[in-house]
């Protein structure tokens, strides 16, 4: 994996930073969670020009799909770009009526993105299902995340269309590389939004981001979130082998962990309030963690993948 963006690859993250500048931020991400909405809006301009569908283009793949996830995340955007730019064409290997809402057999009926989609992809363990979402099947559910939330109806989860055998699989591994490309863009906003705050706030006649004990744990952070991003990134390049996905996971969601305590402690009592732009992000780290069993989750499949089930 070449590190240097291609001219354009270039192209298309100066598109895509373009119509997020209009369309997205942290004011509009705010506006909508009061309503506990989906910006329409956004993923209709996304998908009218077509970077939803780039995983499946000629000149184009999964790595600048999961490029444009990472800007969308950075950006705040409402949107489930994360489901139908890399899970879908990962899985069912088309582009499915969006919008588009993630779940699993046995796990949580509370569901991103869930009141909105169109489309639920379902993890059934061996296969995956595409289940078309119906008025009834899911009634929404108000939360401080920062995306809209609705609790599916159990029945859901047995319906639908197979993708076919080890189709299960596929779905769990480009959910993972979609989690870990998703947080390491919403770290990567919390990580500025945190940096502006302590260029302006002063302590003893001084910023506080220059005394050298904040800028080390910042210094760390920036680790973190740069470890998290490259290791999303190549695993969407190679189309998301189960090991590569799972490792990136677990070291994001990991990451998320630590740049959510370090960046509300260094932003001080403001960081804990809606006055200040943090928490767009910050929350949602905090709901990306829960996906999959969290941590604990991606770390037992990093050990099935390397070595096989337990016998």
């Amino acid at each position: 994996m070449d590190y240097t963006p291609t001219d354009d690859q270039q192209a298309i993250l100066d598109a895509v930073e373009q119509l997020l500048a209009s369309h997205a931020g942290a004011t509009r991400a705010i506006e909508l969670n009061k309503k506990g909405e989906y910006d329409l809006s956004l993923d209709a301009v996304l998908s009218a020009a077509g970077f939803l569908d780039m995983a499946l283009g000629q000149e184009s793949g999964p790595l600048e799909a999961a490029l444009l996830v990472e800007a969308v995340a950075r950006a705040a955007g409402v949107v489930s770009a994360a489901a139908a730019a890399l899970v879908a064409p990962g899985v069912a290997g088309r582009a499915l009526p969006g919008p588009i809402a993630l779940a699993r057999r046995g796990g949580s009926l509370l569901v991103r993105f869930a009141p909105h989609a169109r489309s639920l992809l379902v993890d059934a363990g061996d296969e995956a299902r595409w289940v078309e979402l119906a008025a009834g099947d899911v009634t929404p559910v108000r939360s401080n995340f920062g995306y809209p939330l609705g609790r599916l109806r159990a029945a859901v989860l047995e319906g639908g269309t197979s993708l076919g055998p080890g189709s299960g699989a596929r779905l769990r591994d480009w959910w993972r590389v979609a989690l870990a490309v998703e947080a390491a863009g919403t770290m990567r906003a919390a990580l500025d939004c945190t940096v502006a705050y302590l260029k302006q706030r002063k302590q003893f006649g001084r910023p506080i981001g220059s005394f050298q004990a904040v800028q080390h744990r910042l210094a760390d952070c920036a680790i973190l979130v740069e470890g998290s991003r490259w290791l999303a990134l190549e695993a969407a390049w190679q189309r998301a082998p189960a090991e590569a996905a799972v490792t990136a996971a677990a070291y994001a969601i990991a990451s998320a962990r630590q740049v959510f305590a370090e960046m509300h402690q260094l932003s001080g009592a403001i960081g804990f309030t809606h006055e200040h732009d943090l928490h767009v992000w910050s929350m949602r780290l905090q709901a990306l963690k829960l996906e999959l069993d969290g941590a604990p989750g991606h770390q037992r499949a990093i050990a099935q993948a390397r070595w096989g089930a337990p016998s």
